[in-house]
């Protein structure tokens, strides 16, 4: 992934030709009210510094969204603004009751079917794979959770483990493992070498 040091600076616009020309890559993170704030902010957070395109997207029209333990982070669009064709990517973050409400918003719903259908990554932590094998996108697949979900993970293979990538789907456990989630995001967009060079400049053992 290129280095978007200078994406800052530009309007809107610019930054979406740069991103093009350069072959950069692009995430939609969707919040929604009592999210998991390490599980989300830990991915915009690593993405950024990979030279990854971040949108940190509300799911409603409010631009301020508190996650579960009360911390309120402000968003860069709300769900309508956000360009769907844009992304290459789009994350769902666990927390309760954040992930229920994110599995309440039909329009993001029907852009995770689209995703998967199309073949775009799709991924999530925590509780939130649940969301997933609801919609029948684990089946035949390894999939991860938060522990006592796994029932949710309808036709998967389930596995203990701290990420697994599966075709076009990424789960992942929980906040203790939102290193490793951010790090499996970083992999499939921008190569194993640029994750590695990410984890050893955290000081993260893989």
């Amino acid at each position: 992934c290129p280095d978007s040091s200078r994406q800052g600076s530009l309007p809107e616009a610019e930054r979406k030709r740069e991103r093009k020309e350069l072959g950069m890559k692009k995430i939609g993170v969707f919040f929604a009210e009592g999210y998991e704030e390490i599980e989300a902010l830990t991915v915009v957070d690593i993405c950024r510094r990979c030279g990854l395109g971040v949108d940190m997207v509300s799911v409603t029209e409010e631009l301020m969204v508190t996650g579960s333990h009360g911390i309120g982070v402000r968003m860069d669009k709300g769900f309508s603004s956000a360009d769907f064709q844009e992304y290459d990517m789009a994350v769902l973050p666990g927390g309760m009751p954040g992930t229920k409400n994110l599995e309440a918003h039909e329009g993001l719903m029907a852009q995770v079917d689209a995703y998967y259908a199309g073949g775009k990554y799709v991924a999530a932590i925590c509780a939130a794979p649940s969301i997933f094998g609801h919609r029948g996108i684990l089946k035949g697949r390894r999939a991860c959770c938060y522990p006592g979900m796994e029932a949710h993970l309808e036709g998967a293979e389930v596995t203990a483990g701290p990420v697994e990538i599966a075709d076009n789907v990424i789960t992942s456990r929980g906040m203790g493992t939102a290193m490793d989630f951010a790090l499996a995001i970083v992999e499939v967009l921008c190569g194993k070498e640029k994750a590695q060079e990410m984890a050893e400049a955290v000081v993260h053992q893989r």
